[in-house]
């Protein structure tokens, strides 16, 4: 395993954007799903390498303000770029999350991917922050899960295989930034109630997943500034959390504020720490691991103002359910969330960082909390050092990031304000079926009733009156057992929400130590587990001498890693099942997770309830969610007495004592000392170092795709697209989702003949996300969703097309293999909002290898139009008030697109005309928005410019 902290300088990372230049995508509004578009851009001036060679060589604009810190006993820490130094007033009203967006637009600005007026957009971010401007924004680092590194690792490999082919040095392939990459998607809790849970899980763990485990270790080997955590660390948030945030960087004496972008949604939860960190797809992660600005518009700012003390008993899991409400209900799609206010001294650093890791939930890119003397603390919890400690706070007062309650406040401007006083936080849980639908503890049992009764819908299953009573009765490993509607059979301690936060592991722990006490057991067949998010939790569970009650009570730890809250959960008994289904019983999950759609935890649980761990631990006691706590017994003592909810539930200072006991720094750093000597069965698989990555043909998991197939250094330029068949022909709001590969591999597609034919079983299928690194699987399972609506099909939903020169239905992915091996070009027409929702990687690079030239849509999301243009498709929009349907196309024509034969000679956002063999004739704006898209368009895509770039410039 490699660790290279500084493994390039300042001069050669500026140098190396050479090869490696921005997407930048157009502004998308946050207001509505319509506005979550980009529109298309201005006329610009053509892409000129003689400029771009030339502006790497210039210095930086804001060199004159390049700062030395000094240390308080003499010397220095390194130098900086000062944000006093540029004596502008606008500094100080400055949100701190835009502050560090300002500092990397100034320590990146070279004229040409960063400008001086990028810089002058954020410092006017009161002015500008309402017009949907658009910046470019350099992360200090990439955080990559296994599901979504294993495509990167993939890319980096083939563009080795790329470079050695063209007679030059693979080694230069390397990412530019630091690449954190944590394998922790892959536990399946197979295995619960048991001492060795742990062991049988991973065994299985690895029997599964031995290819893509075996190929992230050649990478972490064979790239430099990667670092690579095995399985079974932890949950890659809570890692990031406890191990891998830097706060503040020094490369190389250059300081400056870590931030990141990582694969996962939830990257957010590093917010809490000071540390500016979101979600981005695969490619926008490749593209910034390759030394790339990425796109961002600047976001409106929410002020959030904490005021008050939480009560006894309330946990920072009510707090962020109560939170995440009132985000959702005031709007914060694609804003920052900054938290502020003398409330902020009553949090400890995990509640903070449990309230940031819910960001996605609430709807905002971030939810920020600034560095202030808690998160110094936390640092020397977590065992950094203390002169690592020392320069972080010196940086951050010096360059006005650091928040000192001692002190007056400045007056800070947000775009709107929100208040929240901690005194009013209750008891709550979220569901049944979104993390928002927050219910008050003392309502559950009424809100219960009502969801019975209401028509099918987030807060209904329509169970008819007659009905809500019914008991289902099965056998349970030879004894009688009943289960009726509410019973609760899934009881889950997950989640990086939850398990970075010693208040509440504890406080289950708690919960359940004073359970047994009186006697109280959990039924048998309910599928309890804890699955702790960093080894740091047994720690801390087994200083307290508390894990033998959770054992005691079937919450044995299962895994180190995602597990119930991404449907990692298992199945449940068998009979258990059956009863369930067979009787159309609505039963219930409860789980300290932070996602809970249905369908996403368990099959058979259709209602979900996200709670805090002490609350998983009461109602797997319970047993069922149609209970109120305040008036029911939670159970029998073994005395024959009635036990209720607050005579188990443990006071907030029980709960501070046993953390302030318990939670040690050396804690934290023996578990991560351990992590890079990995684990028996890792160090166990094959230990490679070599350059280049040897491809095993016959692997269904890793596969070498064919991005740089007879690729030459002379870029292919644009290639016209002529008589091109339409693949599909869709109308509005064809999301992601759609395109792109997800979920199990259903037994009658294309993927599932590809892995048959092959002699792999059904039951090895495992999923189209484990199987990312085979470019056939995914390119097999693009626009393979069981919903999806071609108009080419008149009316009939599914993964088909109809191949237009036969007419014959087939799979999109058979039609698009004929029209290739014919030497056809195909095309999609779209309507509004093609390519919404999450960005995925492959929702491109399918489409790509399934041979689509262009896209024709009415609009696109801003991301993945970017992706389109990343991968080599063109994308195409319709004129204002036009679409396939008003101008009379029906998807059977041939379409002819005449794009200028050289690349000069294409403007970003200029109009072009599109015929067709019908006769019919029609102008559309090209959407590559940049130089930098054309010159990606122009190479073939990104991955072919960077390589092509790189040579030329060590030549």
């Amino acid at each position: 395993m490699t660790i290279v902290k500084s493994a390039f300088s300042r001069q050669s990372s500026r140098l190396s954007s050479l090869f490696a230049a921005s997407a930048i995508a157009r502004p998308c509004s946050s207001t509505s799903p319509s506005a979550n578009l980009d529109a298309p851009a201005p006329h610009s001036s053509t892409f000129s390498f003689r400029r771009f060679a030339s502006s790497m060589a210039a210095r930086n604009s804001y060199d004159s303000i390049l700062t030395s810190l000094s240390k308080p006993g003499g010397g220095e820490f390194g130098k900086y770029y000062s944000l006093p130094s540029l004596n502008d007033q606008r500094i100080d009203r400055l949100p701190y999350s835009i502050r560090i967006l300002l500092e990397s637009a100034i320590r990146n600005c070279d004229e040409f991917q960063v400008t001086g007026k990028d810089v002058e957009k954020i410092l006017d971010w009161e002015n500008t922050a309402t017009k949907q401007v658009e910046i470019p924004f350099k992360p200090a680092r990439v955080l990559l899960q296994d599901f979504t590194g294993v495509p990167a690792v993939v890319d980096l490999a083939c563009m080795r295989d790329a470079m050695n082919k063209l007679n030059s040095d693979p080694k230069k392939i390397n990412p530019l930034v630091p690449v954190d990459l944590v394998i922790d998607h892959s536990v399946q809790v197979d295995v619960a109630r048991s001492e060795n849970a742990v062991q049988a899980n991973m065994e299985l763990e690895f029997q599964r997943n031995k290819e893509r485990f075996g190929f992230l270790k050649w990478g972490s080997n064979a790239f430099q500034n990667m670092l690579v955590v095995p399985p079974g660390s932890g949950i890659v948030h809570q890692v990031n959390l406890e191990y891998l945030a830097r706060v503040v960087f020094n490369n190389n004496g250059l300081l400056y504020p870590d931030s990141v972008v990582g694969t996962d949604s939830h990257t957010t939860m590093v917010d809490g720490l000071g540390v500016a960190g979101w979600g981005v797809g695969g490619i926008e992660a490749e593209a910034a691991m390759l030394g790339q600005p990425m796109s961002m518009v600047l976001p409106g700012v929410v002020g959030f103002k904490l005021a008050g003390k939480l009560q006894n008993g309330v946990t920072a899991t009510d707090l962020v359910l109560t939170v995440t409400q009132m985000l959702r209900k005031h709007g914060v799609v694609g804003k920052f969330v900054e938290f502020y206010g003398e409330g902020l001294r009553e949090l400890s650093l995990a509640d903070r960082a449990t309230i940031a890791n819910m960001s996605p939930e609430y709807g905002a890119t971030m939810g920020f909390f600034p560095v202030d003397s808690a998160t110094l603390d936390y640092l020397k919890l977590t065992g950094r050092s203390d002169d690592t400690v020392a320069m972080i706070e010196s940086y951050l007062r010096a360059n006005k990031m650091f928040v000192d309650y001692n002190e007056p406040q400045a007056e800070r401007v947000y775009s709107s304000y929100l208040e929240l006083n901690l005194e009013e936080v209750e008891p709550c849980i979220s569901g049944p079926k979104r993390p928002h639908d927050r219910v008050p503890l003392k309502e559950m049992k009424s809100d219960w009733l009502s969801c019975l009764d209401n028509k099918v819908g987030f807060k209904g299953f329509a169970v008819p009156k007659e009905s809500q009573s019914k008991v289902a009765d099965f056998s349970f490993q030879g004894t009688p057992a009943q289960v009726k509607h509410g019973d609760v059979v899934i009881a889950a301690i997950t989640s990086c929400t939850n398990t970075s936060n010693p208040s509440v592991m504890l406080g289950a722990a708690l919960v359940a130590k004073k359970a047994c006490e009186f006697g109280l057991e959990v039924k048998p067949w309910i599928k309890t587990s804890l699955a702790p998010g960093s080894g740091v939790v047994k720690k801390y569970l087994e200083k307290s001498d508390l894990q033998k009650y959770l054992n005691q009570l079937g919450f044995n730890i299962v895994g180190y890693g995602c597990t119930t809250c991404i449907g990692n959960s298992g199945d449940l008994d068998e009979a258990l099942s059956a009863a369930i289904s067979e009787n159309d019983i609505v039963a219930a999950a409860v789980l300290s997770g932070n996602r809970n759609f249905e369908g996403r935890v368990n099959p058979y649980t259709r209602a979900n309830y996200l709670a805090s761990p002490p609350l998983v631990v009461a109602y797997a006691l319970a047993g069922t969610v149609n209970i109120d706590f305040e008036k029911e017994p939670i159970g029998i003592s073994k005395d024959g007495k009635e036990v209720y909810l607050r005579d188990i539930w443990p006071s907030s200072e029980e709960v501070a004592n046993v953390v302030k006991s318990s939670v040690l720094p050396d804690m934290f750093r023996s578990t991560y000392e351990a992590i890079t000597k990995g684990n028996p069965m890792w160090n166990q698989l094959s230990d490679s170092s070599s350059t280049l990555y040897s491809w095993d043909s016959q692997s269904t998991y890793i596969h070498e795709p064919p991005y740089f197939k007879d690729m030459t250094m002379s870029p292919p330029g644009p290639k016209p697209v002529k008589d091109a068949y339409c693949l599909l022909n869709f109308g509005d709001s064809i999301t992601t989702d759609h395109i792109s590969p997800a979920g199990s591999i259903h037994k009658d597609s294309p993927a599932a003949k590809y892995l048959l034919d092959r002699g792999v079983e059904r039951k090895e299928f495992n999923s189209y996300g484990s199987r990312r690194g085979n470019d056939e699987i995914m390119a097999r399972g693009t626009f393979a969703n069981i919903r999806l609506v071609n108009k080419l099909l008149k009316g009939e939903v599914g993964p088909k097309t109809v191949h237009i020169p036969s007419g014959e239905k087939l799979s999109v992915f058979d039609a698009a293999t004929r029209y290739k091996s014919d030497g056809q070009d195909t095309i999609i027409l779209a309507g509004a909002e093609y390519g919404s929702g999450s960005s995925r990687d492959w929702a491109a690079k399918g489409p790509m290898l399934l041979g689509v030239k262009a896209v024709i849509a009415k609009s696109f999301e801003r991301i993945h139009r970017s992706n389109l243009a990343g991968m080599g498709i063109i994308p195409l929009c319709f004129k204002a008030g036009e679409d396939a349907e008003t101008l009379g196309l029906i998807g059977h024509e041939r379409f002819t697109i005449n794009l200028p034969s050289n690349v000069s000679d294409i403007k970003p956002g200029q109009n072009i005309t599109v015929t067709t063999d019908t006769g019919k004739s029609f102008e559309c704006i090209v959407r590559f928005d940049t130089e930098v898209e054309l010159a990606y368009y122009n190479n073939g895509g990104i991955l072919p410019y960077v390589i092509r770039n790189l040579i030329s410039a060590n030549h």
